[in-house]
C-alpha cells in the first residue's frame, strides 16, 4: 500500500474516532444541561486546541488537510457548546 494512502486512512480513522468521542458528551450535555461532572478549564482548552488544529488544517500548504479541518470544526463546535452550557450553569445560574 502506498504511504500516501496509509496517511489518508489514518487521518480519516482519527477523524471518525474524534467526532464519535465528542458527540455523546455534547449530546448528553445539550439534552440534560447537567454539567456537574465537567471541568470548565478542560472544555476551554479543548475549544482552543480544536480551533488551532482547525486553522492548521485550513492553512496547510500546498493543500488543505480536510480531515483535520472538518474533524476539528465539529469538535470545536461541540466543545464550545458544552463550555457555554457549563459557564451558564456555574456562573449565571448562581445569581438567580
Amino acid at each position: 500500500m502506498e504511504q500516501h494512502s496509509i496517511y489518508e486512512i489514518c487521518g480519516i480513522l482519527a477523524s471518525i474516532s474524534m467526532v464519535l468521542g465528542y458527540l455523546p458528551q455534547a449530546i448528553q450535555t445539550m439534552r440534560t444541561r447537567n454539567t456537574e461532572g465537567i471541568a470548565l478549564p478542560t472544555f476551554l482548552m479543548m475549544t482552543i486546541g480544536g480551533f488551532c488544529f482547525m486553522l492548521q488544517g485550513l492553512l496547510h500548504k500546498p493543500e488543505i488537510i480536510w480531515s483535520l479541518f472538518i474533524t476539528n470544526f465539529i469538535t470545536t463546535i461541540c466543545s464550545s457548546i458544552v463550555f457555554g452550557i457549563k459557564m451558564y450553569n456555574d456562573y449565571f445560574k448562581k445569581k438567580e
